[in-house]
């Protein structure tokens, strides 16, 4: 039944008091410094690391992981756990060796690291494509799927859930981003408990068919069940093969998408970059502690849900158009649970979804605001001013994506394929950009052109050639498999991570050419300050990232 009880109005609106009124005194407690800018977008100083930790999470978890993570936990198992596992090592990387150079050469945004880096032009270019990427892509299928999920477990209307979620949003994103990092702490234990508590219910759902209780007894018969949903490297004959095709996600492009989503991009790095190094260190090695917990929030309930199918049970509520839809798997075990726990359950996919459209239309406004109207609109613009265009921006941002997203078929697609095709075109490229302008000097600004430009181009390419060409001969070494066409053909297509891993190569290879040559006719570039004491870190860092690294090396052991 996919309706609220009395008692499930009580915990959301407990949720939703604490939630508002502690933004609240966070707000008022920190008002007098909100004046300035870079406080604003970026609670410089402020966030503590537990507060930069549980941000980071709470701004990447959203209606995406509940719904199509679990969605694909029901269809391929905990293979698309490596998301979220792989991440964690990504975050390590990125506290050692990213935030370091953002941190010493005082970078605030990517704009304005490209800027520094390279030219003006690449700066803006980016800023603009950002924003767009930002605005149509990410803020919209957070808003849509977050409302279609509410809307599957409440029955409310989905219109009337996007401008609830968007309402709740702006009210957290103006208070700014101190606001949004102490409010994502509370966020993150709602989604943390209720996520728990959906998972604990799911398992002993799964006990109940061979007659006993307890979680042990459920995911050791889901193990039996299903031994198939639990492997994390998948082999060539798996129909999921082409979505995670088999070490790529250990050794290619599963890094190209960690690395540029964890190490240059906006919506993620904003929440270290107003800290000192320790506390920013820190704050990303909690992050990564708690991204080894989310598989079990996220994907358990998905096998389980394909678990209870395969013995006879979902059979109808599973389906939607009179076909099985995986994505339907979250929501239908909220339905199974009892009032009250499924109010907190709601609680936390909501915590979800408004943290991450907060943290998104933080940065919008931030980019918006620092990078193309004080540079081109208003140079001269005071403090204040700069804080209320940033409060403008974000009102501006949530409107237009209330306006367009129910357009854009964001639900055909599904959250994860939706946003991965658009991003996918640019991130090999970027990430390209990115890393060579960290570490090699003589990288130039036409080296970056290069790889923003060709970068997309290269994409694009590898993505319809496969309508030009046969491509079963890469068949046989894993690089290319047969996929469904929308006509029903069948196609060998090159996997989304391989696409990306040879894109992010030739860019490499090309901006090092042009590089070259650039410097060959003497142009100057714009070195970074970088030394190796840098990357230094002090113990308790070296533990902790120690530990993460044995936890997973165990995990994929176990389940190989």
């Amino acid at each position: 039944m996919n309706s609220l009880d009395f008692k499930d109005y009580i915990v959301f609106l407990v949720y939703f008091l604490i939630v508002a009124m502690y933004g609240w005194w966070i707000y008022r407690k920190k008002k007098k410094a909100v004046s300035a800018s870079h406080d604003y977008f970026l609670a410089e100083g402020s966030l503590t690391w537990w507060a930069i930790g549980t941000s980071l999470i709470a701004s990447n978890i959203s209606s995406e992981q509940f719904i199509a993570m679990s969605g694909n936990g029901f269809k391929m198992g905990l293979a698309i756990a490596t998301y979220e596992w792989m991440a964690a090592l990504t975050l390590i990387i990125v506290a050692v060796f990213f935030i370091p150079v953002y941190l010493k050469n005082k970078i605030y945004t990517m704009p304005q690291f490209l800027q520094q880096r390279y030219n003006e032009t690449v700066a803006m270019i980016m800023a603009v494509f950002w924003l767009m990427l930002y605005v149509i892509v990410n803020l919209t299928s957070i808003l849509y799927l977050g409302a279609l999920a509410i809307n599957g477990i409440s029955g409310i209307d989905t219109t009337l859930c996007m401008y609830g979620l968007a309402v709740f949003s702006i009210i957290i994103a103006l208070g700014g981003m101190k606001v949004i990092g102490y409010t994502d702490v509370i966020q993150v234990m709602f989604l943390i408990l209720g996520g728990l508590v959906t998972t604990y219910l799911a398992l002993g759902r799964v006990a109940e068919l061979n007659g006993q209780d307890g979680v042990v007894n459920g995911f050791n018969y889901m193990m039996s069940q299903s031994n198939d949903h639990f492997h994390m490297i998948l082999k060539k004959e798996n129909s999921n093969f082409p979505s995670l095709p088999g070490l790529t996600v250990l050794l290619g492009g599963m890094w190209i998408v960690n690395l540029n989503y964890w190490g240059c991009n906006q919506y993620i790095t904003q929440r270290a970059l107003g800290a000192d190094l320790k506390t920013a260190r820190s704050g990303i090695l909690f992050a990564a502690f708690l991204k080894l917990l989310m598989p079990v929030i996220v994907v358990l309930p998905g096998i389980a849900a394909y678990v209870i199918y395969m013995k006879g049970g979902l059979r109808t509520e599973m389906l939607q158009n009179g076909e099985l839809n995986p994505d339907k798997a979250y929501p239908v075990l909220l339905n199974l649970l009892p009032a009250g726990l499924k109010g907190l359950s709601f609680a936390a996919l909501t915590a979800a979804v408004v943290a991450s459209l907060a943290g998104k239309v933080n940065s919008i406004a931030t980019i918006f605001t620092l990078d193309i109207f004080k540079k081109k609109i208003d140079i001269n613009a005071s403090e204040q001013k700069l804080v209320k265009v940033g409060k403008i921006v974000v009102v501006v941002a949530m409107v237009l994506a209330v306006i367009i997203a129910p357009f854009l078929g964001i639900d055909k697609k599904g959250g994860f394929e939706f946003i991965q095709e658009y991003t996918g075109f640019v991130s090999p490229g970027i990430f390209a950009m990115f890393i060579l302008g960290f570490f090699w000097k003589k990288t130039s600004s036409n080296a970056a052109m290069f790889a923003t430009v060709g970068g997309f181009a290269l994409s694009v390419f590898f993505k319809f050639l496969p309508r030009f060409a046969d491509l079963k001969f890469l068949a046989s070494s894993g690089f290319s498999s047969l996929v469904a066409q929308k006509d029903g053909s069948l196609l060998y297509e090159i996997p989304f991570l391989d696409r990306m891993g040879f894109v992010f190569v030739i860019a490499v290879i090309g901006m090092v050419i042009i590089s070259l040559i650039d410097h060959a006719r003497g142009k100057q570039t714009n070195g970074l300050e970088i030394d190796s004491s840098m990357f230094k870190v002090n113990n308790r860092f070296a533990f902790g990232a120690a530990l993460v690294i044995v936890m997973l090396t165990a995990l994929y052991a176990y389940f190989w």
